[in-house]
């Protein structure tokens, strides 16, 4: 075999492990908070959002929070409901906006990144994640009153392929 050959296909092997064995790929992963286990790792795009839906604990009505992944957080882009209820905002204040969108709903807009977001499944709200054109049940993840975590973080590409995720 030829130096040149050798040379190349030493850069090529090399190239192959930086693709697939370093974690540059963004991912949205959703894990049991007691477990540490992912239940959930899907690849998410800088911008790319999607909607936690439930509905209100109180007044028994649905609710939309839409969130996007920016870098190595979420951001809370904002909630859509179509009544007030405990918790819920009922003006727009210095931490939000809160408009009457055309279709009627309420919209409280606040923009605000947080490293991470933990949700205890419901056992009435029925947590649905809307997520690149599926409806993923947050009760076929975990348990209901089990706490999930969602972040988004680096991933390798060889993880992705196999259907993990990993820290």
């Amino acid at each position: 075999m030829s130096h040149r050959l050798s040379l190349g296909l030493l850069i090529a092997g090399a190239a192959v492990v930086v693709v697939f064995g370093w974690p540059f790929f963004s991912v949205l992963e959703i894990s049991d908070l007691n477990t540490g286990r992912a239940v959930l790792c899907a690849r998410m795009r800088a911008g790319e959002e999607f909607v936690l839906a439930f509905t209100h604990s109180v007044n028994r009505r649905p609710v939309y929070d839409t969130l996007r992944a920016e870098g190595d957080r979420l951001v809370i882009v904002k909630s859509r409901f179509d009544s007030f209820g405990a918790g819920m905002p009922e003006a727009s204040t210095d931490e939000g906006t809160l408009i009457v969108a055309p279709d009627g709903w309420l919209e409280w807009t606040v923009n605000r990144p947080v490293p991470e977001i933990i949700v205890r499944v419901g056992r009435v709200a029925e947590h649905k994640l809307n997520f690149k054109g599926r409806e993923i049940r947050l009760a076929d993840l975990a348990q209901p009153g089990a706490p999930l975590i969602m972040r988004v973080r680096k991933a390798r590409m060889l993880d992705l392929v196999k259907g993990r995720c990993v820290p």
